[in-house]
């Protein structure tokens, strides 16, 4: 990963407490190492709170509030899972509506684990193959997705996982499909 390059690619990563602190900072990681510039976009005021494994987790500073985040700021989507932040996000307008931004612009997005609560609420997952959580099959299935019990699955401009086992994997394609959007996004004047 380290010999691609993301450089002036923007990446929102949409969380609110609760997120998986894994499946947040180990994309992130190897966004970051890409050379890409993520920002963490999120309802919550200052500081974000993650969840880590069984416990909360660490705290992580926000760079933009949702209410001024603009999707065409970004040239990419991550979505960290863990159970509470999507259920969280998925019953609140603006983050549904900052996501599916992404997806009517044909935009990259990257979600993991319980993630993908969030693009069923776009109204993006009707007709993809989709990765997720167990728990989210018949969810998925219910809005109109393929659930698909493997590591990685990308779909068109979607990547998605089930856990944070598979992230090894997921970032590996996360990267590959983010840098395919890389030629496309435009100079920095």
């Amino acid at each position: 990963m380290a010999n691609e390059n993301l450089k002036g690619l923007k990446v929102a990563i949409l969380i609110t407490d609760g997120f998986e602190q894994v499946e947040m900072t180990e994309p992130r990681k190897a966004l970051d190492q890409a050379s890409a510039e993520t920002r963490i976009v999120s309802p919550k005021g200052d500081r974000v709170r993650a969840w880590n494994f069984t416990d909360w987790g660490d705290e992580f500073p926000v760079d933009v509030a949702l209410d001024q985040a603009q999707p065409q700021d970004f040239d990419a989507l991550l979505l960290p899972g863990g159970t509470m932040n999507p259920d969280m996000l998925r019953v609140q307008a603006k983050a549904i509506e900052f996501a599916k931004a992404f997806f009517n612009a044909g935009k990259p997005v990257a979600s993991i684990c319980h993630g993908p609560w969030t693009i069923i609420e776009t109204g993006a997952a009707r007709g993809r193959r989709i990765a997720s959580w167990p728990s989210l099959k018949t969810d998925l299935q219910n809005a109109g997705a393929q659930w698909m019990d493997q590591e990685v699955v990308v779909d068109s401009n979607l990547v998605t996982s089930r856990k944070p086992d598979d992230i090894p994997a997921f970032n590996r394609e996360m990267i590959e499909l983010f840098s395919r959007v890389r030629g496309q996004a435009q100079p920095v004047a």
